[in-house]
This record gives structure tokens, sequence and C-alpha cells, in this order.
């Protein structure tokens, strides 16, 4: 689990579930009669299949993600009388929205904001894994990292540091082998955690960018914040629309990106598309 973490602010709400039910239910995913739902994202190949079977056994049911013709997991398990229901994400490379399963995986994170996302990885290849987490870091706080295969980089000689990867990413790491059950109660517990909002994680995200890119960051962080103020992570959003993202931009200009909530202090989506337009 994480290294160091500090207390979030114990308020009435502290414990509430984050995920928007509206735009899930839009996803297809209906949170009727759950109390929490979790993301579990990661590269083809790092066990995250194992690991949905693990922890959702055969509470577990298939079908399609809506208008797409990729298949969609969904399961379910208990812990602490929570109720967590589990999305296996399709295994991507990215988020960056450069194929269909990509889109649907940044999408389900980003609109549906679900309380907890849980980032497989592979042991034996942590660095080329990384991409993906810093991606997902960027637009959530509410992240954990499952090391799985960690049998198969022991067998290989490897030593990971599951404490310090924890203290530099700013999320809780859980070393698991998934084929052998081993590490998933943790998992658990990491999970109602981070969902329970018991206590706060700063996750890492990059801020070494040239002066004048970081100002224009800053500048539409500071619309899209005031449009959609319940966003997990404008200063993402902003740097997707800076990089041209079709699917962010379609999403401002149909009201889709963030809590469908409207705000006193709304701006139109057109300025921002103006804005946005005179950064670039």
């Amino acid at each position: 689990m994480v290294d160091k973490r500090t207390k979030a602010p114990m308020s009435e709400c502290a414990t509430c579930p984050v995920h928007n039910a509206a735009n899930l239910l839009k996803l297809g995913v209906n949170m009727k009669d759950w109390d929490y739902v979790v993301a579990l994202a990661g590269n083809p190949n790092t066990g995250k299949s194992t690991v949905f079977n693990d922890l959702t056994g055969l509470r577990q049911h298939t079908g399609n993600w809506p208008g797409k013709t990729v298949t969609r997991a969904e399961g379910g398990f208990e812990y602490a009388d929570q109720r967590f229901k589990l999305v296996d994400l399709p295994g991507t490379y990215s988020l960056l929205s450069t194929s269909l399963d990509e889109e649907i995986a940044r999408d389900f994170i980003l609109f549906g904001q679900p309380d907890v996302t849980v980032v497989v990885v592979d042991a034996t290849r942590l660095e080329r894994n990384l991409n993906l987490v810093i991606q997902v870091l960027e637009i959530t706080d509410r992240a954990v990292i499952c090391l799985n295969l960690m049998d198969e980089a022991h067998r290989h000689g490897l030593e990971v540091d599951e404490r310090r990867l924890s203290r530099d990413l700013g999320v809780p790491v859980v070393p698991t082998s998934a084929r052998y059950g081993e590490g998933l109660d943790e998992l658990v517990a990491t999970i109602s955690e981070v969902a329970s909002g018991k206590f706060a994680y700063r996750p890492h995200r990059i801020q070494a960018l040239p002066r004048a890119m970081e100002d224009s960051i800053k500048t539409l962080t500071k619309e899209v914040r005031a449009v959609y103020p319940d966003l997990p992570n404008p200063r993402w959003v902003a740097m997707r629309l800076l990089d041209g993202d079709k699917r962010i931009i379609e999403a401002i200009n149909k009201g889709e990106l963030g809590s469908l909530r409207q705000t006193d202090n709304e701006i139109s989506s057109a300025e921002i598309g103006r804005k946005q337009g005179a950064l670039s």
C-alpha cells in the first residue's frame, strides 16, 4: 500500500461515491444496488482478466459497450458491507483515443468518473506499462496500481520496490500474483480505502513543460474548470484540447464532459472553443 498518505478532511460526504451515475448509465453501466464503481484498466497481457475473474468469481456478465462492437465485462464483489461493481475496460497501451479500445477506456474514466481506477501492470515490463499509468493519473486522483505477475518477476530475478514506486507515483501500489490468488485480499482492502475516501492521495503529474505551453494550459484549464467544476482534472482536458483531441472537443460541444449539472457561472462551449483555437 502507499507509503505516505494524508488523511482526507472528515466531512459528511468524505465517504460518498464520486462516480457520475447519469454518465455511467449512458455508458451502459447501471449503478442501482451498487455503492461504488471500479474501473479495471491495463495493457494487454498483464493478467487483467485473471484479476477480474478472481475478484468477481461467478458474479459477472458480458455485453457490448453502447453503440460499439467491443465487449464489456462487468462483475461485482462485496467488502466491509459495501458493494463494488467492477468494469473491465479494454486492454490499451494509452488513453490518447487513437483506437476504439482507447476511446472506450478513456471515456469511461473521464466521463463516468469511477470511484477507483485499478491499473494492472506487468511487474516484468514495468517501464512499458507506466505510460498508461501516468495517463490515468493525469485524469483521476483515485487510482490503485495492481503490480501483477510478481511470480514471473521473481522467477526472472527481478525485484520491484513497491513502496518506493508508490511514493514516486503518489498512489497505492499492491503487489499481486493473480494466477495464484496472492495479494488480492490487500488489493480489495486498498480499493475500499480509496473508494470510501478514507485517505487522500497525491498522484504524480507531469509539470516540466515549456513556459509558453504551461501558460496556455493554465489559461484553458481555468476556463474548463469554470464550466465543469466537478471534473477530476480539468488540466488534462485542457492538454487534450490543445493537442486537438477531436473526441474531447466533441464532448464539450455536446455537453458530455464531467458533471451534467450546470452552474450559475457556466460559460458557453463556443467560448471555450474560441479560446482553445486562439491558444493553439
